[in-house]
């Protein structure tokens, strides 16, 4: 019964340690995926600044063509003679003035916003280099951790065959039948009469032959394997 409660202790360990180990890819992914949404942020942003720069050039060379036209109409408008003609040419001086002012307008809103977005974008450039280090800094200390948990459960495996090997073989199967049924638990304590895995009482006839422990029992709740938890010959196990 030794042997096997240090098997059970051995099993849980394993379990605990293959828990944790499983939260080590799902913390890498998690750093991955912040590290990627603000690397998306800063693409984002430096194609909003190009669209801008396209914007801004496409508004200058529509000024530069509304100039020229400026000039060609100041041309025009020296040659007429009619006051038809004259008005017609002074209203088409004055409908591209009144275009390029706008164009202006807009040249001038695209520099602000080129501007505010330079400086947001200067920003978010030098916390994107402080997050690449960082999940550097976590992603090696997951490593770490998992390279450590590896360690340790590769000593528990053969620790583990070790004391199986101690245990009747008829017994360990039951033992490893009830564990896979039974949420990693195949063998419980019972403590003042009440089993320490399902926390139900065991009834005081079968109580008292654990006491004994001349046999093999289970607990009548949860059918677990169970030993009389204050047992001092079973108490330390650490060696088994």
């Amino acid at each position: 019964m030794k042997s096997l409660i240090a098997l059970q202790e051995c099993d849980i360990r394993m379990r605990d340690i293959r828990m944790k180990r499983e939260e080590g890819p799902r913390k890498i992914q998690a750093l991955e995926q912040k590290l990627a949404e603000v690397e998306k942020h800063l693409e984002e942003e430096s194609e909003r600044l190009k669209e801008y720069a396209q914007d801004r050039r496409k508004a200058e060379q529509e000024i530069e063509d509304m100039e020229i036209r400026l000039k060609k109409a100041e041309v025009k408008l020296s040659n007429i003679k009619s006051n038809k003609e004259y008005e017609a040419a002074l209203k088409e001086i004055d409908d591209l003035k009144r275009e390029k002012s706008l164009v202006e307008d807009r040249v001038i809103e695209i520099l602000e916003k080129t501007e505010a977005l330079e400086t947001s974008h200067a920003a978010n450039r030098k916390r994107t280099q402080e997050a690449k280090q960082q999940f550097r800094l976590d992603h090696e200390e997951i490593m770490k951790q998992i390279r450590s948990l590896d360690r340790d459960l590769d000593t528990l495996t053969k620790k583990r065959l070790r004391i199986s090997r101690e245990v009747d073989p008829v017994l360990l199967k039951r033992y490893d039948t009830l564990r896979e049924r039974k949420g990693g638990i195949g063998v419980s304590p019972v403590i003042k009469g009440v089993c320490q895995t399902c926390h139900l009482n065991i009834p005081p006839q079968e109580f008292n032959e654990l006491l004994r422990g001349d046999k093999l029992m289970t607990c009548p709740n949860c059918t677990r394997i169970i030993y009389w938890g204050e047992d001092e010959r079973l108490m330390d196990n650490t060696g088994a």
